[in-house]
């Protein structure tokens, strides 16, 4: 049965504190799915977002970021005596030093009124959490250094296995506490959209951020110099994005330390997707065929060759201890086709984007319509332009060849974008998933991300309000029978 999503990040919802959080807008934006029979919540990594704000630069694979806590549960349990004050509620983008600011004041007074039960200090007993809390309590005595900065008995803490640092106790404590609430207040809503029959479709980064509780506590996975420095760098060579390639600053993997310990680093992020989300897109799946290793001496990512990763052994361990976990690869970008046959081999599904895929006569780029059934179709992703946008960077030739087309496909009512969306969501493909501000038809300042750049505008856009989605929802989707 065709399944049909919606992506949009929990950071672009709607609410009074200046960035989309886990409160009462993320229970009504599943109830306005479930009501209009839509199948999917695409949304970003909930990781914590570190370097340029990007999920895909977090500080741990192991953790959510607490930005997405809301004030409501816990004036709910007693641990805050009102709501705060709305902050920023009619902002168009998320001011994210701004917001944690704010957020800081009222999330340091729960913790203060929190007193912990043996379900805390469970949690709180936990490798990753504690590794993460203390990483984080870290970062905040050394002003947000990165830990290869920090004096040596810090920086090598993991190592050590010394307790935490006792100048901390009061911080990894607060820490413990934000992780604590955020998985609680997470599940809570993932509950709303499993009793909804709504599943969240969530996303894995392929790489992790030097800056990280992942490096800093297993530096062993990674090709690093004696003082933790990345010795090598993840990027992709020049493309449609850039023409001097994009120098991500990813450490690369060691990917023969990570088979030797039996892949088990994958296997718990793997293992901490799926206790999040109910169906994981591997971001950048060409990496577990080939990967672009820079050296970090470069400035860009001209200079790296292609090396080639243990993919196959890599996901016929995690299709082995984790059988019930449903992938979604993303295969976009000129690929070898070594690829295709890896994703193949172990039945994930693909992704078609349809900004990408159209040709303007009407066929999809190399691909035959059997090709495309076992796929993942897109307007496009966050890492695309609005669909409003792109159709208004074409010249006037190419839109008047699109327009021609929609026509012969029977999409002859509505304008441009609007034919777009329908053709998508009525194509071949198992699932169709169509970004937020594509149904409404917004323009670039929509967009999610520009590959290749960082810091603002990037991943700062929100909605002030719902209004508009629930008629696109219903003219799109239609009513759950």
């Amino acid at each position: 049965m065709k399944e049909r999503g919606v992506l949009l990040a929990v950071s672009s919802l709607p609410s009074p504190w200046g960035v989309g959080d886990f409160g009462a807008a993320a229970y009504d934006w599943i109830d306005l799915l479930a009501e209009n029979g839509v199948d999917l919540w695409q949304i970003l990594p909930l990781n914590p977002v570190g370097y340029g704000n990007s999920p895909y630069q977090p500080y741990s694979s192991f953790a959510l970021d607490e930005i997405y806590l809301s004030p409501e549960p816990f004036v709910a349990a007693g641990l805050l005596p009102k709501l705060p004050e709305p902050f920023l509620a009619d902002a168009a983008r998320v001011d994210y030093p701004r917001v944690r600011a704010y957020k800081e004041q009222w999330l340091r007074q729960a913790w203060r009124a929190f007193r912990p039960d043996a379900s805390f200090e469970a949690f709180a007993r936990e490798k990753q959490a504690l590794q993460y809390a203390v990483f984080r309590a870290m970062k905040r005595a050394y002003q947000g250094a990165c830990w290869t900065k920090w004096p040596a008995p810090h920086r090598d803490w993991p190592l050590r296995g010394v307790p935490a640092p006792e100048v901390a106790y009061e911080e990894v404590s607060y820490q413990l506490f934000l992780q604590f609430f955020a998985m609680r207040q997470w599940q809570d809503v993932r509950d709303h959209a499993r009793a909804r029959g709504v599943k969240i479709l969530g996303d894995l980064p392929f790489y992790v951020g030097l800056d990280s509780s992942d490096v800093w506590a297993a530096r062993e996975n990674f090709l690093l110099d004696p003082n933790g420095d990345p010795k090598f760098v993840a990027g992709v060579p020049p493309d449609y994005f850039s023409p001097t390639g994009q120098r991500w600053g990813n450490p690369i993997y060691d990917w023969e330390a990570l088979e030797r310990g039996g892949f088990s680093f994958w296997i718990s992020r793997f293992a901490f997707c799926a206790s999040l989300y109910d169906v994981v897109r591997i971001d950048h799946f060409r990496a577990f065929d080939t990967y672009w290793k820079i050296p970090a001496s470069c400035p860009t990512a001209v200079e790296g060759e292609w090396v080639e990763a243990p993919g196959a052994r890599l996901l016929q361990t995690v299709q082995s201890e984790l059988p019930q976990l449903r992938l979604v690869a993303e295969d976009l970008g000129g690929l070898r086709p070594e690829v295709g046959e890896l994703r193949d081999r172990f039945r994930l599904q693909g992704m078609k984007v349809l900004q990408f895929s159209l040709d303007f006569s009407g066929r999809y780029a190399r691909d035959t319509q059997a090709a495309l059934e076992w796929t993942v179709a897109y307007t496009g992703t966050h890492d695309n332009a609005t669909l409003r946008e792109w159709v208004e960077g074409l010249s006037p030739a190419q839109r008047r060849k699109l327009r021609r087309w929609l026509k012969k496909q029977g999409l002859s009512q509505g304008g441009t974008v609007e034919r777009l969306v329908e053709y998508t969501l009525a194509s071949p493909a198992q699932t169709a998933v169509v970004p937020a501000a594509d149904l409404l038809g917004l323009p670039a300042s929509a967009r999610m991300n520009t590959p290749g750049t960082v810091g603002s505008p990037n991943w700062e856009y929100r909605a002030r309000s719902f209004a508009g989605l629930p008629a696109a929802l219903r003219r799109f989707f239609g009513a759950r029978a």
